[in-house]
């Protein structure tokens, strides 16, 4: 999900490895270790748990999590979590990297200390205040100056313990300054408005017509302002604190009126130092992205460049093959490269010329499509996005049987532990493989997609094949197993699979027997209000996703309280938070009704969105305009129309193509890669005096320019040149778009409150990066 800024569509996400904990402290008892869990939290919003390690305080985790950011935030934050059967889950310490920050570790692992967890630190949300210095006549004909504080509203509150009731504290700070004034609570609300106003005397004078002040007028620059937010709670130990800010009262200037959004601060006492290591440490590998995405219009040179590269003959003189050759990692190419080629119909051709160039060059048939080249990883890159739903649903099953069972099946003598007998071992591994199916067909997301991938599988396998029996085993002990499995009955299954998935007739889902599990996990659903009578109140139900169905039941296992076809499902959409105060909210619409859900956080509420609407795209009844708020006391709260049947108000969100449902957006897959040309320039220029090099010298090849694949020098200069140019022309519109965004931008804005430190460090860095992409 895009956030629109000023005619760009900016996109955020992030890829966690979370590798290991070290040093965590003992539990005080006789038992000493700990059950572990890390969790990974955009501000205060959980968005990923680890599962638990038990019994240890250098736990192991090993994870890997990936998300599309669909909002803003301040810190990426990890948390470790002892687990506790008896009572709630105490926090160990975090780790709290500011956005800005993230760029310093990018897609480095490091170790981080955990910092202590304190209440008066977590904090997340801004607040609009404004301040009016006004100099009053009293009654007795004195003069004084009074300081009018309106507090007008906060946004993005943290929701403590499954709540939000805020409220504001105001107090003048200064000496023998302690009055504190309070707003009203807000049940309910975490972007609570209240707009009230509060008055305090900042001087008071002897008699108007001396002027004199018992606090100078200079003094008044030394005073601030101090407003404190809390969640009122019903429990013993008192309100929670929320952040608070102070502003110094110098900000009034001469005009004697300040108007601005803040960021919510922790307390001073909020971050208490610790010793390294006391509290152990976190080890974490993060690469955070941030995608800044002109108009389409921006990109038409460079996307015609590399389109145009499965069908430039020789295939290394394309654009898309000079990637791979400059970039430092082929995978950093080979992701957005098939990506764009996979939206725009075009990697089956990619894909065969960049294969068959590599054949050509290849010398010894073992390591075909084995090596870091660019052909295997965009192979890889292709399974992945057109397969790996199909593999998942064919194969998740079994592996999951392996790892519970923990059935040993290595066969490599080397790798054999002592306590496993071989011939044991390959018996087990027999079993294992007659368990999988060779073809399971499940619901997919896109038939031309997975025809393509269909395509791509057979070429594989051909190739595979064919090296398979004419080339020495590179593991010899593979050779007795393949012996194993070359009966006539395994090649007919596997000749039967490829007619079947080369077949161009198309499947229907519900032809599956078997359904599918697609998602599935607890969230919390109001009720339909099926019953005339009944309430429609909020409960936790756990929901699943098939191919057929979605269905909530009322714990995981039994039966479906609920059961909506796919067919029925006419749009899913967001539901605006001011409907029930409720954050991460959408709507399944039905034909007779809309289902309200809750998800646990914003990422998940993403995916289901996503998901949900992937699964009910090709309705043949799916809506055009939906309700973007809840029909509540007679009327939508959107358009305020009183009929429940009322057409909807706004279009709804605009899915893909049904031919084409594969998530890929190809101007920022082109953005990536302007970006990541722009990262390799030097390379680029290097490539070209390489190219030169080589039309003018017949000699032996210099150093400096081997590490590049030049078959046709004057070709791959010609693709180099406007390559290069491209790229320079969406520097210089991005370098003009800063600058337009710098002028614009107020500090102490809605959109960049004061406190916000990394529109700060942006201003930095005007002068010091030429590239916009993280």
């Amino acid at each position: 999900m895009a956030v629109e800024e000023e005619g760009l569509r900016v996109f955020q996400s992030v890829k966690i490895k979370i590798g290991e904990a070290k040093n965590i402290p003992p539990y005080p008892g006789p038992n000493k270790m700990r059950d572990c869990y890390c969790t990974v939290n955009l501000d205060q919003e959980e968005v990923f748990r680890t599962k638990t390690l038990e019994k240890s305080l250098c736990p192991f985790y090993g994870e890997d999590f990936y998300c599309e950011i669909p909002r803003s935030f301040r810190h990426l934050s990890f948390y470790i979590f002892d687990r506790d059967v008896f009572r709630r889950d105490s926090s160990i310490g975090k780790v709290a990297v500011k956005k800005e920050d993230l760029q310093k570790y990018h897609g480095k692992d490091h170790w981080f200390p955990l910092q202590p967890v304190c209440a008066d630190s977590e904090v997340q949300g801004k607040v609009h205040l404004e301040l009016r210095l006004s100099e009053v006549i009293t009654d007795s004909g004195g003069v004084c100056h009074k300081l009018a504080t309106r507090v007008l509203e906060c946004q993005d509150l943290p929701i403590v313990n499954n709540q939000c009731d805020p409220y504001a504290a105001v107090s003048l700070l200064g000496p023998s300054r302690s009055e504190a004034k309070k707003t009203k609570v807000k049940r309910k609300n975490n972007n609570p408005q209240f707009d009230e106003v509060f008055f305090f005397e900042v001087t008071k004078p002897l008699s108007y017509t001396k002027r004199q002040f018992d606090v100078e007028e200079d003094d008044v620059d030394k005073l601030a302002l101090k407003v404190d937010l809390w969640n009122a709670s019903n429990l013993k130990f008192g309100d929670e604190f929320l952040g608070e800010v102070r502003v110094p009262l110098k900000v009034l200037g001469q005009s004697g009126v300040h108007d601005a959004w803040y960021f919510l601060q922790p307390r001073d006492n909020g971050n208490k130092s610790v010793k390294a290591d006391e509290l152990g440490s976190l080890r974490l590998n993060i690469v955070y992205t941030e995608d800044h995405v002109f108009p389409t219009e921006h990109y038409n040179p460079l996307r015609d460049l590399l389109l145009q590269s499965a069908h430039l003959e020789p295939v290394s003189a394309s654009a898309a093959h000079i990637l791979g050759e400059v970039c430092r990692e082929k995978q950093e190419a080979a992701v957005p490269l098939v990506r764009l080629f996979l939206h725009y119909g075009k990697i089956v051709p990619f894909l065969s010329a960049i294969a068959h160039a590599e054949i050509s060059r290849t010398q010894d048939p073992n390591t075909i499509f084995r090596g870091n080249s660019l052909t295997s990883k965009c192979i890889d890159e292709t399974m992945k996005l057109a397969g790996m739903h199909y593999l998942r649903v064919t194969l998740k099953p079994i592996i999951d049987e392996i790892c519970t069972d923990h059935k040993p099946c290595e066969i490599d003598p080397v790798k054999l532990k002592e306590s496993e007998n071989l011939d044991t071992n390959r018996v087990t591994l027999v079993i294992l493989l007659h368990a999988f199916p060779l073809i399971n067909f499940s619901f997919c997301f896109s038939f031309s997609i997975f025809m393509w991938f269909c395509h791509l599988l057979v070429f594989v396998i051909f190739l595979l094949y064919f090296i398979f029996i004419s080339a020495n085993f590179k593991e010899s002990y593979m050779a007795a197993f393949y012996d194993y499995f070359n009966e006539q009955k395994y090649a007919d299954a596997v000749k039967n699979f490829l007619d079947l998935i080369s077949s161009s007739a198309r499947w229907d889902q519900k032809s599956i027997e078997t359904p599918i599990m697609l998602k599935e996990g607890f969230m919390i659903k109001r009720a339909q209000g099926r019953n005339r009578f009944g309430l429609k109140n909020f409960k936790k139900r756990w929901f699943r996703l098939t191919n057929h169905e979605f269905t909530y039941h009322k714990t995981k296992g039994e039966g479906a309280l609920c059961s909506i076809p796919i067919e029925n499902i006419l749009a899913v959409e967001r539901l605006e938070e001011e409907s029930f105060k409720m954050k991460n909210m959408f709507q399944v619409i039905q034909p007779e009704r809309a289902l309200y859900i809750q998800a646990n956080n914003c990422v998940e509420a993403r995916d289901w969105i996503d998901i949900l609407t992937k699964v009910s795209q090709c309705n043949r009844k799916r809506l055009s305009t939906y309700h973007p708020s809840a029909f509540l006391n007679g009327h939508w709260l959107c358009c305020k129309l009183s009929a429940d049947t009322a057409p909807g108000c706004t279009p709804c969100t605009g899915g893909l193509p049904a031919n084409i449902q594969l998530d890929v957006d190809g101007d920022r897959e082109t953005e990536r890669i302007y970006s990541l040309y722009s990262t390799y320039m030097a390379k680029l220029v290097k490539m070209q005096e390489a190219c030169g090099s080589k039309s003018v010298y017949d000699g032996p090849e210099q150093e400096e320019y081997s590490t590049f694949v030049i078959d046709d020098p004057q070709e791959t200069y010609k693709t180099l040149r406007l390559v290069i140019s491209a790229v320079q022309t969406l520097e210089q519109q991005h370098m003009q778009y800063k600058r337009d965004k710098f002028r614009k931008t107020k500090y102490g804005s809605q959109e960049h409150p004061i406190g916000d430190q990394s529109f700060q460090c942006y201003i930095r860095q005007q002068s010091e990066s030429s590239t916009y992409s993280i």
